[in-house]
């Protein structure tokens, strides 16, 4: 005769061990929002619009000179990166919540930073796809070339540093009615340490800058990539009990 199916699934969770376990219930969340967007498109095409409209509008407002427009490159990408992505972090955490969702997810018999890790991982992918059409567009419109490999490497250990401190504010912002406002009150003063060393970073890989000089400002990514994103796992099951 055989196991019920409730019996079956606990025999199998714990044959998955708690690391697979983990993993597969990080997989679930990732997959359930992927599976949400490319059915509604409404996020993505929110920030790629959004992105898209903050660099022509810098195109037009920036008559610049080739020289000078380097300058200014880091700074204008990660102005809109930075925009793009709040207004994604609070898109993804508001539909979570308007749908019931969210409260559906921490009644799951997973590990809350199962949750955490998923909708962060989730995130970054909706960034990077963004960050992806932009840097071309960027490259065509201003004719700078940003397919170098230490600047895709500080825009990734960025976008992992402003996911990883977004969702967890997100997820703290989206209990409040004025969710909107102040996701970016909250946000913006915690990354400020991101966007100075990515900005510097940047500029300092397009203009050429010799590597021992850039290296401090990737140090800090990593180092704050580390410790907020552990920060955030030890204190997530808190943040959304609240």
């Amino acid at each position: 005769m055989s196991d019920p199916p409730a019996v079956a699934g606990s025999v199998a969770l714990r044959q998955d061990g708690p690391v697979r376990g983990f993993l597969r219930a990080m997989g679930a969340v990732v997959w359930k929002d992927l599976a949400a967007e490319l059915r509604s498109r409404e996020l993505l095409s929110a920030m790629l619009v959004f992105a898209l409209l903050v660099i022509l509008i810098f195109n037009f407002a920036l008559e610049l000179d080739v020289r000078t427009r380097e300058t200014v490159t880091a700074g204008v990408l990660w102005v809109t990166f930075a925009f793009a992505g709040t207004l994604g972090l609070n898109r993804s955490m508001a539909v979570e919540k308007d749908r019931g969702c969210l409260d559906g997810l921490l009644l799951a018999p997973v590990d809350r930073s199962a949750i955490y890790f998923g909708k962060a991982l989730g995130n970054l992918v909706f960034m990077l796809i963004v960050e992806a059409i932009v840097l071309p567009a960027y490259s065509a419109l201003y004719n700078v070339n940003l397919f170098k490999p230490g600047l895709l490497l500080v825009v990734l250990l960025g976008s992992v540093g402003y996911a990883a401190v977004g969702t967890l504010l997100a997820s703290m912002a989206v209990q409040a009615r004025t969710r909107d406002v102040l996701l970016p009150i909250l946000l913006f003063p915690v990354i400020l340490p991101v966007l100075i060393a990515a900005v510097k970073a940047s500029m300092g890989f397009l203009q050429g800058v010799e590597l021992e000089e850039i290296r401090i400002w990737i140090n800090l990514l990593i180092a704050y990539d580390v410790i907020f994103t552990a920060v955030a796992f030890m204190v997530f099951d808190y943040v959304v009990e609240e």
